[in-house]
């Protein structure tokens, strides 16, 4: 077993399954940058969060974003759950198909749903820290990201979560006309737990 971290591309694969993902101009959904907003089936149980969309088929994003964020989804499947898939509603990188009522979304869309309990860094395009006053980043908007995936395997059962680190604005893009809350997105974790195998597309998809 490896006992340190390898980095390839954008990617850090880390020895306990975990791994750093760097997502690069990425559209920004239903984004709780600066508040907090309360869980699905918890309300009082709230956390920072995002989603990040890019394309599906890779020709189409020159930064490759479907590509690493898989090869790091095979990673922590294949060393933090022993190769156990536990299926598509139960890791962070989904295929935005079932949401294809939803602006932004559809079968040619992959996105990335991350929370943490501390708030996330958030700077603008030259570094400089960004407030809620500042109207961005905002859904729709074209950013970069840090999320970290992590290995669930506990009584609550099996899953590849993702603890959003980072965002900075890069690009602005058509706003999202969508709430602040997509409850669908949204699915529980161990409570202990912090926000923080295929070769096939399809098989993970």
């Amino acid at each position: 077993m490896a006992t340190e971290a390898k980095k390839i591309e954008r990617v850090i694969l880390n020895p306990d399954g975990s791994a750093t993902v760097r997502l690069r101009h990425v559209r920004l959904s239903y984004p709780a940058l600066f508040q907090m907003r309360g869980m699905k089936n918890d309300p009082e149980k709230k956390a920072f969060g995002a989603s990040f969309l890019f394309p599906r088929d890779g020709a189409k994003d020159p930064n490759k974003n479907t590509e690493i964020s898989l090869k790091a989804l095979r990673h922590s499947i294949a060393v933090g759950l022993k190769g156990v898939n536990p299926g598509q509603d139960r890791v962070c990188v989904r295929s935005g198909a079932a949401k294809a009522d939803k602006e932004g979304y559809g079968p040619d869309v992959v996105y990335i749903a991350a929370k943490t309990k501390k708030r996330p860094i958030v700077v603008d395009v030259d570094n400089s820290p960004l407030a809620e006053e500042d109207g961005k980043p905002y859904a729709g908007c074209y950013v970069n990201a840090t999320v970290r995936f992590w290995v669930q395997n506990n009584s609550y059962g099996k899953r590849v979560n993702a603890q959003l680190k980072a965002v900075q604005f890069c690009a602005d893009g058509e706003p999202f006309g969508e709430g602040s809350v997509d409850p669908d997105e949204e699915f529980e974790t161990s409570a202990a737990g912090e926000f923080g195998g295929s070769e096939s597309n399809t098989d993970l998809l």
